[in-house]
């Protein structure tokens, strides 16, 4: 390994490579990961739907980026479920992260299910039952449940008894009278001694802000009133602010769990029927195999639920990358999946060209997938990066990683990134980055990036090398 020709100032003296580096606050301090595509943010359109040179952090691929942003919309106005996006292009060109794109645009309330193709290829679970699951929580349930509530600081609580009628002696809670308060009011309650039961199960005292619900009589208790907070440092109590309108209300609950959430729950049934109790179980660990009839009754409920306007379906994405990994079995099982009257938006990515089809030794297909599934996807493709196009990508990266670079370093990456690729010119940001460190500098320098093609070889020096040898890497 060559020597590094840069040079630290004359008063300090650079370790070796080969030494760790010297602590430094910067080191110590605490730093997010950085993802291969954190510095996608979105697809990068005008309002008009046009494509901007270098928008949400996405550079090129203006076509594809266009033609995206139509399947958004159509995903948005629900025209798109059960059909299918192929991109299809040479790797390092931005399918995945057109992918990630789309699923910025659509908003985290969407589901987004991510998966590679051999995925499928499990000792434990059988390969169609795994894109069903994939699918099953690509689909997205919106529960909406208005209850009537009674919610206040307890201003009263005074049980009040009466003789027992049967036995001659003692005497037994006939009613519960509770004052509540709130901003705009107060109301006093009279309430069942049931609900007084749960009063005292809860622990409440005067002074506390608790919520009765109407429809069950069932009582939470919120936290104690911020009126009597004191001045102390630590409390075991926990304030909460007087609440706000009138004591009596309806208030709106709205939770978001996908079909596979609800598979999961219902083949563990923990005994109750109703939908707070499907989601209740949700926390309970452990793998059961869902089967199809259970799948049907779990439609059957949510479709109830749908023309009762409890709920509401939300289609979100399946993302499946290198779906030419897929075999004839799963192509076959995934056109049945688009079908199916919930069937969410399908997204499939390969760099493949004319090949065979996986499980088959005569059928040879474009992109290695069977041609009825192609004739239902929309087929975007994604193009190869220009010189200046890797030179953007590059500085995009190194703000993103927060690396500083020096004179004539970018124009070297993006002469790496035309002659190699793309991802090549951005993984030698990072160890480049450790060099300069190491030196003793704040920036990387051209001769930090010389050193790492001394280091390390691209994909196509390396096809190279072993080209031409017949059997042994020499």
């Amino acid at each position: 390994m060559k020597a590094s020709t840069s040079t630290a100032p004359a008063t300090s003296v650079p370790p070796a490579h080969s030494a760790l580096p010297p602590p430094s606050s910067a080191s110590l301090a605490r730093s997010s990961r950085i993802a291969p595509h954190s510095h996608i943010k979105a697809l990068g359109l005008t309002p008009e739907g046009f494509a901007t040179s270098d928008g949400a952090g996405f550079v090129g691929q203006n076509n594809a980026r266009e033609a995206c942003g139509v399947v958004v919309e159509l995903v948005k106005s629900r025209k798109f479920s059960g059909r299918a996006l192929l991109l299809v292009g040479a790797p390092g060109t931005g399918k995945t992260a057109l992918a990630l794109a789309i699923s910025h645009e659509l908003g985290a309330k969407v589901p987004f299910c991510p998966m590679v193709g051999s995925e499928v290829y499990s000792t434990e679970v059988k390969k169609t039952e795994v894109l069903a699951e994939a699918f099953r929580r690509a689909i997205g349930l919106r529960i909406k449940e208005t209850k009537e509530v009674y919610e206040g600081e307890v201003t009263e609580l005074t049980p009040s008894e009466s003789e027992n009628p049967l036995s001659g002696y003692g005497k037994t809670v006939s009613h519960v009278i509770v004052g509540l308060k709130t901003v705009k009011g107060t109301k006093q309650l009279r309430l069942d001694p049931t609900i007084y039961e749960a009063i005292l199960k809860e622990k409440i005292l005067v002074g506390d802000v608790i919520y009765i619900e109407a429809n069950t009589g069932a009582v939470k208790r919120v936290g104690r009133s911020d009126a009597y907070a004191s001045s102390y440092d630590l409390e075991s109590e926990t304030y909460v602010p007087l609440p706000k309108g009138d004591v009596h209300k309806r208030k709106e609950l709205v939770q978001d769990v996908t079909l596979g959430d609800l598979d999961a729950a219902n083949a563990r049934p923990q005994g109750g029927q109703d939908i707070m109790s499907v989601m209740g179980s949700l926390v309970k660990s452990g793998r059961t195999e869902v089967t199809e009839k259970l799948r049907r009754e779990v439609n059957k409920v949510v479709q109830s639920y749908v023309d009762q306007g409890v709920a509401e379906v939300v289609p979100g994405v399946v993302f499946i990358d290198e779906v030419h990994m897929l075999d004839i079995e799963c192509f076959t099982y995934l056109n049945a999946l688009l079908e199916s009257p919930m069937a969410p938006t399908v997204i499939l990515a390969t760099n493949r060209g004319n090949s065979l089809v996986r499980g088959t030794t005569d059928i040879a297909s474009p992109h290695g997938v069977p041609t009825d599934l192609l004739d239902r996807c929309l087929i975007v493709k994604t193009d190869g990066y220009t010189r200046d196009q890797v030179a953007k990508v590059v500085q995009l990266r190194a703000n993103t990683e927060g690396l500083k670079l020096g004179d004539g370093v970018l124009d070297k990456l993006a002469a790496e990134g035309e002659k190699s690729s793309l991802r090549y010119a951005l993984q030698l940001l990072t160890p480049a980055s450790i060099l300069a460190r190491l030196a003793g500098r704040d920036q990387i320098e051209t001769d930090d990036i010389s050193e790492m093609n001394e280091l390390f070889l691209d994909a196509k020096t390396s096809a190279s090398v072993i080209g031409q040898s017949n059997e042994f890497i020499p």
